[in-house]
């Protein structure tokens, strides 16, 4: 319901998260879940905010989405992640050694660059990932801190920031992307988005009272009170009526440089995040989203 309400607003993108083993997070395999989306949608991209490369191989990862932008050409986003989605168990049943997994990260990158651009050799043998589609998924990376903003940029893919579980600077992270930024066969210059947590309300103390009962992502606190909450969005979420929301955005793009914002709405009534949503979309669409 929120993709087709999304595409009806005017959104450009629908993006799906990978869990696993989490509660109240049920998207284990989000190609899957955007299969059915494309179909029940005509025009919204879809893609991963983030398929977490490290447990999987790049060929199958560039087999599958290669299939998506077949079935829906010119909507894939192909986002890739280094987290690892879920407990350590849970990780370690899902792929092995997950910090063996995470140090081969690089070489996988590499692989799944090639895969994309045809030009993948194994054991001196080229190995295609078919389909071909007319139109390739279009390759982000996704991290909260430098290292990731780094790899992005080696690489040449756009980078996705996320601000809404990072405390770190999102301006001085996309700085370390724009300026170490290498053109690839991808990418001739860089392309970034900043991942930011938004609640839209009718009214300020309604946006609040939302806000107090939200469960935002990154380090857990104790004895959180209503002052702490208030300061943490100041870095992570935006909340006021949409015209504050708006100026808030507005500012943030400025200082970011940034060229588009995905938008994480984290109110637990569904109802009342589609309300979010649809309020954004009223006054936003347009300005970076």
């Amino acid at each position: 319901m929120l993709a087709s309400s999304a595409e009806q607003w005017g959104y450009s993108r629908y993006w799906a998260a990978e869990h696993h083993d989490l509660e109240n997070l049920s998207c284990a395999s989000p190609e899957l879940l955007l299969a059915h989306i494309g179909a029940k949608t005509n025009r919204i991209r879809l893609g991963t905010g983030a398929l977490l490369l490290p447990h999987y191989s790049p060929l199958k990862v560039a087999e599958s989405f290669r299939l998506l932008a077949a079935l829906y050409p010119g909507r894939m986003d192909l986002g890739i992640g280094r987290a690892p989605g879920g407990s350590a168990h849970a990780s370690m049943a899902l792929s092995g050694n997950f910090l063996q997994n995470v140090a081969d990260m690089p070489k996988k990158m590499r692989a799944l660059i090639k895969l994309l651009n045809d030009r993948y050799v194994y054991e001196e043998q080229l190995v295609q990932a078919r389909p071909f589609p007319q139109i390739q998924p279009d390759l982000w990376m996704l991290g909260t801190n430098s290292k990731s903003a780094g790899f992005a940029a080696e690489y040449g893919t756009g980078y996705v920031f996320g601000q809404f579980m990072s405390e770190r600077d999102g301006a001085e992270v996309l700085k370390t992307y724009r300026e170490s930024f290498q053109p690839s066969a991808l990418l001739d210059k860089p392309r970034m988005m900043v991942a930011i947590g938004v609640i839209c309300a009718g009214t300020e103390q309604e946006a609040e009272h939302l806000l107090r009962a939200a469960k935002l992502p990154g380090p857990e606190r104790s004895g959180q009170g209503d002052q702490e909450v208030r300061g943490e969005s100041q870095n992570r979420l935006v909340y006021g009526t949409p015209e504050q929301v708006r100026e808030r955005l507005a500012l943030i793009a400025d200082a970011y440089e940034c060229d588009e914002f995905l938008v994480f709405t984290p109110v637990q009534d569904y109802q009342k995040r589609l309300d979010s949503y649809r309020m954004l979309a009223s006054c936003c669409l347009g300005d970076h989203i």
